[in-house]
């Protein structure tokens, strides 16, 4: 048999007829037998797609229907995976203080770096360009001057109540303006009854909690973070805010920014720098970091390392206040910086400021010259009246 012949045969169905060619006898022509159901010939391709829908579809109908008693009823198994989204959902939507209760204890937070192992150069001219900007902070007030995390304090009395709403305001303020911050915060402080305090917190409602901070930037996960770290206070730290940066990194949504900032403000202790992204930002637009730092963290220890301690306290609030005025991450105001006239900046551009919102400076008032004052108390001591 030819290898035509046998190829053929061997591909040939049972309901396949063959017959020699009248015009080659070497030639051998299939022809289709009758079928009584008439339905084509699949292809093992289609076989096995076939097989593997029917599977699939198996797979839901065991879902349906009971195979015997001694196994869980496919029913029931659905029942199990459809409702194990929903306690998920339930826990989630359970209270801080429950999760708090029934969770098990956080692990031990790793401590928060203070040096590097190298310590970064100080940049050149760092000097001339800080003091320069401190001039230019002095000459206008910004939104951080009456509306930042210091001023939270301002309406409670007790030194512990002080100290908790700053905490509070710092919780607040990541990824939010001061504006939005401050309001939030006066809305909370209605809401807990006039006073943000650490009872007050832990016995409101999450719901009230939320409805007062729905402001701020990503307020669905910090009025959890409130919630649960208020809870911490109470339990270990006797309804305080601690005075470490370890103790205070290791409350959920409080990290080494808030953290300095929390012990520079509400207990007067100046251990670190709290680098935000204005500083963050505004330290790289200067060239203070070879290499650019890639996150605040990378620019507190490079800042720390050579900057004096006596400034840790400082830089955070006057570039800030910088950052939201004159040096604004949109469109930058180099026509009215100083820095960029003297030089002092290798970010500064050309800006344009006919058409740009005018910048509020404060007046200066000028004392009177003392030598004028001089001379009248002097002719005032020779005046002799005539008899």
């Amino acid at each position: 048999m030819s290898a035509t012949k046998r190829t053929a045969s061997a591909r040939s169905p049972t309901n396949l007829t063959s017959r020699v060619s009248v015009f080659n006898s070497q030639v051998t022509l299939f022809e289709a037998a009758d079928d009584p159901d008439d339905t084509p010939r699949r292809s093992k391709r289609a076989k096995k797609e076939v097989k593997r829908e029917d599977s699939i579809l198996e797979d839901v109908e065991d879902l349906e229907y009971t195979p015997s008693a001694s196994t869980p009823t496919p029913r029931k198994r659905k029942a199990a995976v459809k409702s194990e989204p929903k306690q998920k959902k339930a826990a989630s939507k359970s209270s801080p203080a429950k999760r708090a209760a029934t969770s098990e204890s956080p692990k031990k937070a790793k401590p928060i770096p203070q040096v590097l192992s190298t310590p970064h150069p100080e940049p050149p001219n760092w000097r001339e360009t800080y003091n320069t900007i401190k001039e230019m902070r002095a000459r206008f007030i910004a939104p951080v001057d009456t509306m930042g995390c210091q001023r939270a304090q301002l309406e409670e009395t007790e030194p512990r109540n002080k100290r908790y709403s700053t905490l509070v305001a710092l919780q607040l303020s990541s990824s939010t303006k001061d504006e939005v911050m401050h309001a939030a915060v006066i809305k909370l402080r209605k809401a807990l009854g006039g006073s943000i305090t650490i009872e007050g917190m832990i016995a409101a409602d999450e719901e009230v909690i939320h409805e007062a901070i729905k402001t701020v930037g990503y307020h669905n996960k910090k009025h959890g973070y409130l919630k649960n770290a208020a809870i911490m206070l109470r339990d270990k730290f006797d309804s305080d805010v601690p005075d470490t940066v370890d103790k205070l990194c290791a409350l959920p949504g409080v990290g080494p920014k808030m953290a300095f900032l929390t012990l520079q403000v509400a207990w007067n202790i100046t251990d670190g720098i709290g680098v935000d992204v204005h500083v963050h930002r505004i330290t790289n637009l200067l060239g203070w970091h070879k290499p650019p730092t890639k996150s605040p963290e990378q620019t507190r220890l490079n800042l720390q390392s050579w900057l004096p301690k006596e400034l840790y306290a400082d830089i955070n609030h006057m570039m800030v206040g910088f950052g939201q005025v004159i040096c604004v991450p949109a469109s930058p105001r180099c026509d009215e910086c100083a820095l960029s006239k003297k030089r002092l900046c290798p970010s500064a551009r050309v800006v344009d400021g006919k058409n740009r919102k005018a910048i509020v400076y404060l007046e200066t008032k000028e004392s009177p010259p003392e030598v004028e004052i001089a001379l009248e108390e002097a002719e005032e001591e020779t005046y002799m009246p005539k008899s």
